[in-house]
């Protein structure tokens, strides 16, 4: 199931049900919410996006109040996150899913709000979007891939392409955004040949890994699963973790594995992913191509989680194709 796509004039609301958006810069906020209206969306604000406790974070039921309210209110397009944290999974079994469903909007975040992506569309088979935050609008410079994979996938219904971006950048631009260092990029990184078409799912590793044996956690059948993980991250807890996620009954079936390029700080080498994906069993025969751009490293695009996806790796040359349909 897919939301109506947004159209200039229509309103998007701000809610936070991870971190709090008390601890974003007013001048992010601002460059933030110019960038959206200047595309012609009105902005609105949950009443509790800035409420913050000790944890960074608001109570469960503050939080619960501005998702359900951003679903039922019919003026509501979209809703954005403000940005990530490590709880939204508190949330999962306090919402009204029989109201998203009859209410489709297009929700849009990354990093900890997979959680509430994954177990939408588990619940209701609503396609969400992982992708920019309204902190990531409020990035000065090198934004416009990132600009322009949100409007590819919000926007319209015609197919398009994860292509990879000319530049990269790992800088925390959110405490400088002037002094910023931008890496060239020649293409994605192909670990394994091969092509695949499928369901695309995934998200942030360590935060899917959370839904294991619970209601919440989407099916991996014939899936392309596209995921990445932040600077907390390492060679050892990404091994891991991967390998739990093909613990599944399901795994089995996976298409094809897309994986997000690393933050610097995690220190994942190109050889060490490599030998991290060719002791996967599960992962035999299959196309898997790194570096790809979405997750927290900048530039990044824009997925439609439960979409259909195509992909090709061959002699260096990739092909990620986003089908908006199921």
């Amino acid at each position: 199931m897919f939301a109506p796509k947004l159209s200039p004039g229509d309103e998007i609301r701000i809610i936070a049900p991870s971190t709090s958006m008390i601890i974003l810069k007013e001048a992010q906020i601002n460059l933030a919410v110019d960038r959206l209206t200047n595309l012609g969306f009105k902005v609105t604000f949950g009443k509790n996006a800035e409420a913050h406790d000790e944890f960074f974070s608001s109570s469960i039921s503050e939080r619960i109040e501005d998702l359900h309210e951003a679903f039922a209110d019919k003026n509501v397009k979209g809703i954005l996150t403000a940005i990530g944290g490590y709880n939204c999974n508190q949330l999962l079994k306090y919402l009204d899913y029989g109201l998203i469903a009859s209410n489709p909007k297009v929700f849009c975040g990354f990093s900890d709000i997979t959680a509430l992506q994954l177990a939408i569309f588990k619940k209701t088979r609503l396609v969400t979007y992982s992708g920019p935050h309204l902190s990531s609008f409020g990035v000065k410079h090198g934004f416009e891939y990132t600009l322009e994979s949100f409007l590819d996938a919000v926007t319209n219904d015609a197919p398009y392409e994860l292509n990879p971006s000319a530049v990269w950048s790992d800088d925390a631009w959110y405490l400088d955004q002037e002094n910023r260092v931008f890496h060239e990029q020649s293409g994605y990184t192909i670990l394994q040949e091969g092509e695949a078409e499928g369901k695309i799912i995934g998200g942030n590793l360590c935060t899917m890994n959370l839904l294991q044996g619970t209601e919440f956690m989407p099916s991996l059948k014939d899936s392309i699963l596209f995921i990445e993980d932040d600077e907390e991250s390492h060679s050892r807890s990404f091994d891991r973790d991967l390998q739990s996620l093909l613990h599944l009954p399901d795994a089995g079936s996976i298409k094809a594995l897309l994986i997000g390029r690393f933050q610097k700080n995690s220190n994942i080498t190109e050889e060490a992913l490599k030998k991290i994906i060719t002791s996967k069993e599960e992962l035999k025969n299959i196309p898997v191509i790194a570096n790809v751009n979405f997750g927290h490293v900048q530039p990044f695009a824009t997925v439609p989680i439960g979409a259909f996806a195509s992909v090709k790796a061959y002699d260096r040359e990739t092909e990620i194709f986003i089908e908006q349909k199921e």
